[in-house]
């Protein structure tokens, strides 16, 4: 029987890129309702970039969060297809998930940077113990 804990944080991190995406949309809209845009606004990529520039942590951070999450994503299939989902693979998917939630916050709500990058260091080490685990496993098995 495989483990199947490891899904729960799964299912969290794409609530979270979920949540991020319903951000950006209501900043956008509300931007739109405030400052209808005209046919300059969306001339050019870049006019279009200044039009959004009030939106554009959500933007940045919905696009981060198809960054680094897919080594995430990837990983989390393998863990299941070759049973090694365990306890400790679970308990470091939700520091991942946390971090990166805590990481939204601070780019979306915060705008603070020194912050956001020691949380986005953090999560990049947490994601990679998981990796790293996930191989001394295999490693081990073989």
């Amino acid at each position: 029987m495989q483990f199947t804990g490891i899904l729960w944080p799964t299912f969290a991190l794409v609530a979270l890129i979920y949540g991020v995406w319903f951000v950006l949309y209501v900043q956008r809209f509300a931007l739109m309702r405030r400052t209808p845009p005209t046919a300059e606004s969306f001339a050019s990529g870049e006019a279009a970039k200044r039009y959004f520039q009030p939106a554009e942590m959500p933007a940045n951070n919905f696009i981060n969060l198809f960054e680094i999450p897919v080594l995430f994503f990837a990983l989390v299939p393998l863990l299941m297809i070759t049973h090694h989902a365990n306890h400790v693979q679970v308990a470091l998917a939700w520091a991942f998930v946390v971090l990166r939630a805590l990481h939204s916050y601070i780019q979306i709500a915060v705008g603070k940077i020194p912050p956001r990058f020691i949380v986005y260091l953090a999560s990049c080490a947490v994601l990679s113990a998981m990796w790293i685990g996930f191989a001394v496993d295999i490693a081990l098995a073989g």
